[in-house]
């Protein structure tokens, strides 16, 4: 990209045009992008310099146009009123580094298994079995977060959906 826009150097979205500027110089200006986009590059311009939230289907062409499939998580942890309590907001790594997070993760799948059907089992979760149940859930989310992330990385690198 030609200039950097100071007053965006830290907004996703920006940062993301600038990323996909690198492979694609049409990016590389607002205007181009916002075509490309399908939104005006004013509304653009001001998503960029925060002074307005981008609607979700804006986000969502902005990460299909970018290449950025973490753009969507990102909106939908930190900005969507509904995600930011139930999105957790996940960072692509390498592949090699993702596959051991999701193998680590993996690792005691047995013994939560077991543990499980262990509080399960009188269908009551009594208070003394509230912290392992509790644990259960803390590791099903790291699953879970660990798999999205290895999913976005599938999706940004090997285009898949």
């Amino acid at each position: 990209m030609g200039k950097k826009a100071t007053k965006a150097a830290d907004n996703m979205y920006y940062l993301a045009r600038s990323e996909a500027a690198e492979q694609n110089p049409d990016f590389s200006s607002r205007e181009k992008a916002a075509e490309i986009i399908g939104i005006d590059r004013t509304r653009l311009a001001r998503i960029e310099l925060d002074t307005i939230p981008p609607y979700p289907e804006e986000v969502k062409a902005m990460a299909d146009a970018y290449n950025v499939p973490e753009l969507c998580n990102a909106y939908c942890s930190k900005e969507c009123p509904v995600g930011k309590n139930t999105v957790k907001k996940v960072s692509i790594d390498d592949f090699d580094r993702l596959a051991l997070k999701v193998l680590g993760s993996l690792k005691d799948i047995d013994a939560l298994r077991a543990s499980l059907i262990a509080i399960s089992e009188d269908g009551i979760i009594e208070e003394s079995e509230r912290p392992a149940f509790q644990k259960i859930l803390d590791s099903l989310e790291k699953i879970s977060t660990n798999a999205n992330a290895l999913r976005l990385w599938a999706v940004k690198n090997i285009r898949m959906s």
